[in-house]
């Protein structure tokens, strides 16, 4: 989809339109949501960000998916400036054609997924831009560590998101770099969050969403009963030996000590009931499962590991945890 063919959609009679979820935890389905909701969403977004009308904003995200969408929806309700580009691993990348770089003067706000802010971070001229951008939010999967440290010295604003399509984009933001940066997530006006009575997020956000929506994600909420942070998936707990094993969690304390791309995963098991797998494009599995020991908690330790040449990325590029237990279960 171009952006006139979004423009025009945007622009008809109907009141809704159909996005796609994401695909990471499942196949991607179709949702009908309605325009003046999202409409609302880029409103919030915008107001929390400071945003005027004639500021710059950078469309460099597929449009295929909710939040593509809602970059355009912001520019068209908002007065922004959209600049587009293509949707690849290296946005602020400018090929000398003789046009003018769209990056000069620098962007007020743009919306990237991890991958994209990593790849830009390793080319001295595209580092250079992503530190000019006013507004910098990250969404699409979780902001590991090392690319948080990356990113503390920046000048401007660098955000983490948290949202989903069934909440058009995000609902709630976190400060990355600066001294405002903070491990909480802060909800946009008019949202309220609480924990159901599995301890997963319910997010109560009446101009995005008719019915609260629960989430599958374990949280924690502030004391001040507002600010939250994401502590994994419940559907990503492994319970083997009847000891609960958070993935994500695994994969936090591992990630400084392993260069190789790797996920956790889990595989049934007749003793256990199911056990840890990893799955890393490492090919020196000796060392991974010295590393894990030295690590990990000893009921923590993967008890398969596994090569795999590319780990399983939705079209989002998240982690497909689905198809990555199907790996493991071969």
């Amino acid at each position: 989809m171009t952006i006139e063919d979004f423009r025009n959609e945007w622009n008809d009679d109907s009141p809704r339109l159909t996005v796609h979820t994401s695909g990471s935890t499942g196949k991607p389905k179709p949702i009908l949501v309605e325009k003046r909701k999202m409409e609302a969403s880029a409103r919030k977004t915008c107001a929390f960000l400071g945003l005027q009308p004639g500021d710059t904003a950078l469309l460099c995200l597929p449009l295929d998916f909710i939040a593509g969408k809602m970059m355009a929806v912001r520019a068209f309700v908002c007065g922004l400036q959209l600049i587009t580009v293509a949707p690849d691993g290296h946005p602020l990348r400018h090929e000398d054609t003789g046009a003018a770089c769209p990056f000069s003067p620098p962007i007020a706000f743009a919306a990237m997924i991890p991958m994209q802010v990593y790849n830009s971070l390793q080319m001295p001229e595209e580092r250079a831009r992503l530190m000019r951008i006013r507004h910098l939010i990250i969404g699409g999967g979780a902001v590991d560590s090392r690319l948080e440290e990356a990113l503390e010295e920046f000048p401007n604003a660098v955000w983490s998101t948290y949202g989903m399509t069934e909440t058009l984009s995000h609902i709630a933001m976190r400060r990355l770099n600066g001294p405002a940066a903070d491990e909480w997530y802060t909800p946009l006006d008019h949202v309220e969050v609480a924990l159901n009575a599995d301890g997963c997020l319910v997010i109560h956000a009446p101009d995005v969403a008719d019915e609260p929506v629960v989430t599958n994600d374990l949280a924690e909420i502030a004391a001040d009963g507002c600010r939250f942070r994401i502590l994994g998936r419940r559907d990503n707990v492994i319970c083997s030996g009847g000891i609960k094993i958070q993935a994500e969690e695994v994969e936090r304390l591992l990630l400084p000590h392993l260069s190789a791309p790797f996920m956790i995963t889990r595989r049934s098991d007749a003793r256990f009931g199911e056990i840890v797998v990893m799955l890393t494009e490492a090919e020196d599995l000796h060392t991974a499962e010295e590393i894990c020991r030295k690590v990990l908690p000893k009921y923590w330790q993967p008890r398969l590991y596994r090569h795999i040449d590319c780990l399983p990325m939705t079209a989002t590029r998240k982690p497909d945890r689905a198809q990555a237990a199907r790996i493991a279960a071969m």
